[in-house]
């Protein structure tokens, strides 16, 4: 039974499902065809690549549906095992959820030149396809914490953290058992770093705030409720601090993971057609350009440059830059038994810093 493996997970990553968010955008001329995308990304930050892909599509009807990682990642799991239509596209944050619905045989191939010019990093099996290039960044208001006095990496972080009068209560970070892509950033520092048990029980002794998704850290980061916020995304944050001059961003300078938003074609896609021509879109020139400079998104083509650029990034934080692969090796953090041992591990780290 080839859907056994995927069904343990979904029953331990998911208690309930919430009722999906669904945007419409409606054809700009005579609707000749409609395209579905289920993604993890904000409506507020995707849209400006959907109105710019349908300015050059005026015939394309989208309907873009809204979900965390779970409920897209178990949805997918029942279009695939044919309980429900699938999506004609597929985009989460999750990228190690992906790679299991892929390998699992869930996506449909496609042709190898269609985006070659992704890095090798961003393509598994001409069926995966990473769309973006995020860094996971460190926030904090600068009302609260001087900038001389900022985190620049995070052995840095955990220096500052050890002041529990003065951070309890006021550090946020994901809830690594409900976000899929906080998940995944977690056992990608557990691997990086020999600092980040050291980092956890930090968080622990400051009463660490846990949240499903980055914009409820960014959103308290910005008004002060948190002074800092950890490993959210930095396409959001530079979003953010754009509004919120409050807000700063850093790039840690030892090592920085980097997110590319996974996308795959459904194997029983109605619309696989107008899906592929979405996709060529994102990291054709003028699709990268929306990404760069209105979605702060960035594309893996060229996407580390206009970081740089948007991030005010130093010399040294540039080299920290470190891509997370698409590929077999972010199964191995789903396996059933080793997902337990890995948060039971984080759960005792945490309670252990608050003793």
């Amino acid at each position: 039974m080839r859907y056994a493996a995927v069904t343990l997970i979904a029953f331990f990553l998911m208690p309930a499902l919430a009722a999906a968010e669904d945007y419409a955008f409606p054809a700009a001329s005579t609707e000749q065809s409609r395209l579905t995308i289920g993604s993890t990304t904000d409506i507020g930050v995707i849209r400006p690549v959907i109105e710019a892909f349908q300015s050059a599509n005026p015939g394309i009807a989208i309907t873009y549906r809204e979900e965390t990682t779970r409920q897209l990642f178990v949805q997918s799991q029942q279009a695939c095992a044919g309980e429900r239509q699938a999506d004609d596209l597929i985009i989460s944050s999750a990228m190690d959820l992906q790679v299991k619905l892929v390998n699992d045989g869930c996506a449909v191939e496609i042709p190898p030149t269609a985006l070659a010019a992704l890095p090798d990093h961003a393509r598994w099996r001409n069926e995966l396809f990473g769309l973006t290039f995020e860094p996971a960044v460190i926030v904090y208001n600068r009302k609260l914490i001087a900038t001389a006095e900022a985190p620049t990496d995070h052995i840095a972080l955990a220096d500052l953290l050890r002041q529990p009068d003065r951070f309890n209560g006021k550090i946020g970070t994901y809830d690594i058992e409900q976000s899929g892509v906080g998940y995944l950033f977690a056992t990608f520092d557990a691997a990086q770093s020999s600092t980040w048990g050291r980092l956890l029980e930090g968080m622990g002794r400051n009463a660490v705030q846990l949240f499903c998704c980055t914009s409820d850290v960014l959103d308290r980061v910005a008004d002060g409720r948190l002074a800092i916020g950890y490993n959210v995304l930095g396409s959001y944050a530079l979003a953010e601090a754009g509004r919120h001059p409050d807000m700063a961003i850093v790039v840690p300078t030892d090592y920085a993971l980097v997110l590319s938003r996974a996308a795959f074609i459904p194997a029983g896609a109605a619309n696989q057609a107008d899906a592929l021509r979405f996709l060529e879109f994102t990291q054709s020139p003028t699709g990268r350009a929306v990404l760069d400079r209105d979605a702060r998104l960035f594309s893996p083509v060229n996407g580390a440059e206009r970081l740089f650029e948007a991030a005010g990034m130093a010399e040294n934080a540039r080299q920290s830059l470190r891509p997370i692969p698409l590929g077999t090796s972010l199964l191995v953090g789903l396996d059933a038994m080793k997902r337990r041992q890995f948060l039971k591990l984080w759960r005792e780290s945490l309670a252990t810093g608050q003793d």
